[in-house]
């Protein structure tokens, strides 16, 4: 005889069900919502009054309540071209970093997914090997590989490719370099894991039915991978519009992001109501592709259509 799995028991009672789902609810208040609505507040309060107590927000006056909401700070956002600029060069260098990772770790996830089973491990560990090696210690190596008197441009000077060494560093070529190569893996690994489990007989199909290797690829093999596509481009897309160290390291001092200038705001200004509007209005801009996402997950798994 058999035993019920433990989960499946615990589900069973009323006040299992209750703790499974409110476990993860209860995680997310305490550790994403609360912190959102503390950094909200904060947004929209005095400088003096940037403490993360919401009962200053309130005040009496004549036996009245009255709720006390500083929106000048979102409002000094959308009329600055610098902030604006910043944005948009920060949801820029997002997306071509998301497109770059996507050409790059699509052709590298469907070797691994196609390679022998007693091969693909090997190359997981391929993939997973930077992540033991300190962030930073990697940043810094390229800086040593771009640099004006770095091994990229020695290298050049003796093979006689150039005369003189290539200006690289501090450069929107160098930011995308680091960015890409640190957020790579997270576009192979939400590849790899859709890829891996395609019937290899959707292939064969159209193989008998007179399809073309590379039509059966467009026709089959990226439809089909579209979540994973979706999820990588996720992974990739949302940390890379609030990166600080690449840009900070590598971009130089002239480029637009909005990590540095929250980062400024907070510790160089000090003006920390003004740097948590700058944080919220970036959480929003990330929600929208997040919502989106959501949006084309739901309708695959109620099998329609958008």
């Amino acid at each position: 005889m058999t035993q019920e799995p433990l989960l499946s028991r615990i589900s069973g009672q009323p006040w299992g069900r209750w703790s499974l789902i409110g476990t993860p609810y209860v995680w997310l208040s305490l550790f994403i919502l609360l912190p959102f609505l503390i950094v909200c507040k904060i947004s929209v309060s005095e400088l003096s009054d940037t403490g993360i107590g919401f009962l200053n927000m309130f005040s009496t006056q004549d036996g009245v309540v009255q709720l006390r909401l500083k929106f000048s700070n979102y409002v000094f956002l959308l009329s600055d071209s610098l902030y604006l600029k910043t944005y948009l060069s920060s949801l820029g260098y997002a997306i071509v970093t998301t497109v770059i990772c996507l050409f790059l770790g699509y052709p590298f996830a469907y070797f691994l997914a196609r390679a022998p089973i007693t091969l693909r491990p090997v190359l997981m560990m391929l993939v997973m090997l930077p992540f033991w090696t300190s962030f930073l210690l990697r940043i810094y190596a390229w800086k040593g590989l771009l640099d004006t008197n770095g091994l990229i441009n020695q290298l050049l000077l003796v093979m006689g490719v150039v005369s003189q060494p290539l200006h690289m560093m501090h450069t929107p070529f160098s930011l995308l370099v680091g960015m890409v190569y640190v957020y790579l893996p997270f576009m192979v690994l939400p590849l790899y894991a859709n890829l891996v489990k395609m019937d290899l007989r959707l292939l064969e199909a159209a193989t008998d039915l007179g399809a073309k290797p590379w039509t059966a690829f467009w026709r089959i093999t990226v439809p089909l991978s579209r979540n994973g596509i979706l999820a990588g481009a996720m992974l990739v897309f949302i940390p890379c519009v609030g990166e600080y160290v690449i840009p900070a390291m590598l971009g130089g001092p002239d480029t637009l992001n909005i990590g540095r200038v929250l980062w400024d705001e907070f510790f160089s200004n000090n003006d920390w109501a003004m740097a948590s509007a700058v944080a919220v209005v970036m959480i929003v801009l990330i929600l929208g592709p997040m919502a989106w996402f959501n949006r084309i997950q739901a309708a695959e798994n109620a099998g329609g259509r958008l």
